[in-house]
């Protein structure tokens, strides 16, 4: 039997990334970014509807979006649904799906809304390696 549990949305950012570790040391980034719906009513009159996705991106993927993402990014987003359940302090029964992002593309022109400002932003450092200059695809930061 076949499965997939598979999302892509293209949005902007609500808020800037918040990143922290976990106790092992791993990296996760959280973010939310908004999508737009239009559509025609009846009556032809033009309703729009927008959804909040709460994005999570663990390890190396999760650095990045820390440092190149900012409120108002149009990113695309790639990655799988997820849904927590817990009890809050009040006893209720809780649940929170968001996007457990594999993929990030940064569709912001240079300088546009999220931008970072910086003259030499299209530039990318790779880090040092110190194997006779082979270069490991886990190495590049995108």
């Amino acid at each position: 039997m076949y499965s997939l549990n598979k999302a892509m949305i293209i949005g902007n950012l609500t808020r800037d990334p918040e990143i922290r570790n976990t106790p092992s040391g791993q990296t996760v980034t959280s973010f939310s970014v908004a999508t737009n719906f239009t559509w025609n009513d009846q009556n032809g009159q033009q309703q729009s509807k927008t959804e909040f996705h709460n994005i999570i991106a663990w390890r190396k993927l999760g650095e990045i979006c820390g440092q190149y993402l900012s409120k108002g990014t149009k990113v695309y987003i790639e990655g799988r649904l997820q849904t927590s359940e817990w009890s809050g302090q009040d006893g209720a029964k809780r649940q929170r799906t968001e996007i457990v992002a594999d993929n990030m593309i940064i569709l912001t022109p240079k300088g546009g809304a999220g931008s970072t400002g910086n003259k030499n932003e299209d530039e990318i450092i790779l880090p040092e390696n110190n194997s006779d200059d082979e270069i490991k695809i886990e190495d590049i930061p995108f």
